[in-house]
């Protein structure tokens, strides 16, 4: 039987030889993130919400309002457009979207990318590119004979509505615009209530997010920007242009509303005709919200109120590019309520007096 040393010496040369034949693995350096371009189109539109040529025209549009890069650390103007597409389109919070399978960034550079793109996105420039009412007779007789053609509804030149984006509750600084309570809407929840102004097509002709939840509907279109131009247009002898609206909305000749009881066939088929040609709108409000889950309900955007509003216009800008480039919408969508934050507000009770009232009661029997 050997003795210890023996035993000894032969366990340190073997444990010798083993040291001098192992061989470590070499070290796989496997990239976490994929190139976003480099997937599938229709996995591309279920992230991001545009297709590949269009994510490309969109960065080419906004990298003259990006911040360019000063060093080799700095992101591209490619990653901050899809790091803020990808928040705009699951609506997650900003260190999830960092940590995707496309991006390996920190939350902060998440919130400077999305800050710099939406904000590229409200430039004026880009804004009323995409999202503009009719400047003009010669378009404006072309989105009426559109919503005719569609429709045949004569005259309408565009359907309105409101829609609530909900929001964290807002600072209670008193150096904020609005009070805190005032973003509390009809149901309970802080919300900036956005009107929506859309053509037959479901592209989005003028939004207006300035407003807090509470306020209601016909409010927010008499402080609308376009309820001057259809009035004046009215006016000035340009009878046959009108927008509709739900019972929310003060008849006018330049906007019809439903007749409240109708009783005659007449006034039962106008109301039939109204609410299916104004049924446009809510289908607008369900695919801004459907494509950019940012907006929805459940979501909330924890964003103070004029940030939410700037991101609510960028994603109306997004909308229109998708309308106009026949974006599909992302497949398998798994939507957890149908509530998209659409208010049927009715106001039986609203005052309508006076001459325009009178007129828009005509043009409304006229239909």
């Amino acid at each position: 039987m050997a003795n210890f040393d023996d035993l000894a010496g032969l366990f340190a040369i073997g444990n010798l030889q083993n040291q001098i034949h192992f061989q470590p693995h070499p070290r796989v350096n496997r990239q976490r993130f994929c190139d976003a371009f480099e997937i599938s189109d229709a996995a591309f539109i279920k992230n991001f919400r545009l297709s590949k040529d269009l994510a490309k025209k969109l960065i080419k549009e906004l990298d003259p309002y990006l911040k360019p890069q000063m060093r080799s650390s700095d992101l591209d103007s490619t990653t901050k457009v899809l790091i803020a597409l990808d928040f705009y389109a699951t609506g997650c919070y900003q260190t999830p979207v960092g940590n995707s399978k496309f991006f390996a960034v920190s939350q902060p550079s998440v919130s400077r990318c999305l800050k710099e793109v939406t904000s590229a996105l409200n430039n004026e420039n880009v804004f009323f590119k995409w999202v503009k009412f009719p400047s003009n007779l010669r378009e404006l007789r072309k989105v009426r004979s559109e919503f005719y053609m569609a429709t045949g509804f004569q005259g309408c030149i565009g359907c309105i509505d409101c829609t609530h984006v909900a929001i964290v509750p807002p600072s209670k600084d008193p150096l904020n615009a609005n009070p805190e309570y005032i973003y509390v809407n009809r149901k309970g929840y802080h919300s900036i209530n956005v009107q929506l102004i859309c053509d037959v097509n479901l592209k989005i002709m003028n939004v207006n997010a300035l407003f807090p939840g509470s306020t209601n509907d016909a409010y927010i279109w008499s402080n609308s920007n376009v309820q001057p131009v259809v009035k004046e247009l009215y006016d000035n002898g340009h009878k046959g242009y009108f927008l509709l609206g739900d019972s929310g909305y003060p008849l006018r000749p330049w906007l019809l509303t439903p007749i409240n009881n109708p009783i005659t066939e007449a006034e039962k088929y106008y109301n039939t005709k109204h609410m299916s040609t104004r049924s446009l709108i809510e289908r607008c409000n369900g695919v801004l919200k459907m494509r950019f889950r940012c907006l929805l309900k459940h979501r909330f955007l924890h964003y103070h109120p004029k940030k939410a509003t700037q991101i609510i216009n960028a994603c109306t800008i997004l909308h229109n590019m998708c309308i106009t480039y026949n974006i599909p919408l992302p497949t398998e969508e798994d939507l957890v309520e149908t509530d998209m934050g659409v208010f049927q507000q009715h106001f039986p009770n609203v005052i309508q007096q006076g001459h325009d009232l009178i007129q828009g009661k005509h043009v409304r029997s006229a239909q």
